[in-house]
């Protein structure tokens, strides 16, 4: 099949959001999204979503629902190959779909770094998918634990290791260590007996993002959890086997058994992006795309590049965030229309807002302009208000606004008093 379109290649916040402020604008030519996964995944909602704080609908609904009512095409495979001379794209099922602009809204792809048996033996915390594959194992062992009258046993089951203390590292493990209590003492078992472990390479959680202004607040709030999480910092992973993490730390090699491994560690450039016929003065040092200040590419302007595999400033790249992809989603599509009208594209205007984390079951700490905190209760409510007012269309927006309202505002009185207050 050939078809002369705007292909937009990814659907995380970059690309479904440039697929749907197009449909806004009343984009004239044919537009059509591709992705391999069936749903979108709302990643800043996932632990609300394996905590069960959340449902599927909410936080990892299907594209064919969030474009139901529009004429946006969306193709569910992979793309093989990019052909930016000829623009045309390859997909898996064999399709060859050629294009009159392209955006590529890809993301990045787990880096495991070469670590032996860290693919093989660790749970990724990507989609939605992936959380709902985590629960169901943490739910098994908590099962298994109940029954075990072998103390080592029990404790291999009721550990959990999370490497990598980056954001997602430390809203996870802050997210475990209120839950897996929670979850045992249903099942009669003794929630004191839970570990939760964070394991981070270099000396400071949270080294190098955007949320590292909240690191003290972060390592408190780790302490505080219904179980303290056991941060281990100066730790190179050397190898994870089934239920056991090896690591090197201060010239010794320390063992930790566990049934749970999570990967929260790394990312690398998007093979695709790497194979691009894009030359080493126009990427970073990473290897992503660097495009114009309109997110053009500087030798194929027809095509836009936005989200983790694009940057516009190597010096000073934009955090990998979901703020920054929906903006950049947004200036994409105004840029689309301008160009396919034959007006000049402006400069895209990303504006920082602050950093948001959840730090536990009904907490969370709210960096707002990086000029003040807002932290516990309060915190956590305007965390959560502030993404719902980016999920994807007004029509799910309202599903979803609705029944968080329900929930929040009519059947906890304590946050209604909050709210007040604010």
């Amino acid at each position: 099949m050939t078809t002369n379109s705007t292909l937009i290649l990814g659907g995380g916040f970059t690309g479904l959001f440039t697929a749907l402020n197009l449909r806004h604008q009343n984009y004239l030519q044919p537009l059509t999204l591709i992705d391999p996964q069936e749903r979108f995944t709302f990643k800043p909602l996932l632990y609300e979503f394996l905590s069960g704080e959340m449902n599927a609908g909410q936080v990892w609904p299907c594209y064919e629902e969030l474009l139901h009512g529009s004429d946006v095409r969306f193709l569910q495979d992979t793309v093989q190959a990019i052909d930016l001379q000829q623009r045309q794209v390859e997909l898996a099922s064999g399709v060859s779909c050629d294009y009159s602009y392209l955006v590529l809204a890809l993301g990045s792809a787990t880096s495991y770094f070469g670590l032996e048996g860290a693919q093989e033996n660790t749970f990724a915390f990507n989609t939605g998918g992936d959380a709902a594959a985590l629960e169901r194992h943490l739910r098994a062992c908590l099962h298994q634990a109940c029954q075990s009258r072998d103390p080592q046993q029990r404790q291999t089951l009721l550990t959990v290791v999370i490497i990598g203390a980056g954001p997602t590292g430390v809203e996870l493990a802050a997210t475990l260590a209120d839950l897996l209590p929670n979850w045992y003492a249903q099942l009669d078992g003794d929630p004191q007996e839970i570990c939760v472990v964070l394991l981070n390479r270099g000396p400071e959680i949270l080294k190098g993002d955007i949320n590292r202004r909240c690191r003290q607040t972060a390592q408190n709030a780790l302490k505080q959890r219904s179980v303290p999480v056991e941060v281990i910092t100066d730790a190179e992973v050397s190898a994870v086997q089934p239920e056991r993490v090896e690591f090197e730390r201060h010239g010794k090699t320390e063992v930790i058994q566990a049934a749970t491994v999570v990967w929260t560690a790394g990312k690398a450039t998007h093979p695709l992006v790497k194979t691009l016929p894009i030359s080493e003065e126009n990427r970073d040092k990473r290897g992503r795309l660097r495009v114009e200040p309109t997110l053009q590419l500087t030798d194929f302007p027809e095509v836009f590049a936005g989200g983790d595999c694009a940057v516009v400033d190597p010096e000073n790249p934009l955090p990998p965030t979901a703020q920054v992809a929906y903006q950049q989603g947004g200036a994409i599509a105004r840029n689309l229309e301008a160009v396919s009208q034959g007006k000049v594209p402006q400069p895209a205007e990303v504006k920082l807002r602050g950093s948001l984390m959840k730090l536990g079951l009904g907490e969370s700490v709210a960096n707002l302009f990086d000029r003040f905190e807002v932290t516990g209760k309060v915190g956590h409510t305007i965390r959560e208000a502030t993404y719902l007012e980016l999920l994807p269309t007004p029509i799910h927006n309202f599903k979803t606004t609705t029944e968080w309202l329900i929930e929040r505002f009519f059947t906890n009185i304590t946050t209604r008093l909050v709210l007040r207050v604010l």
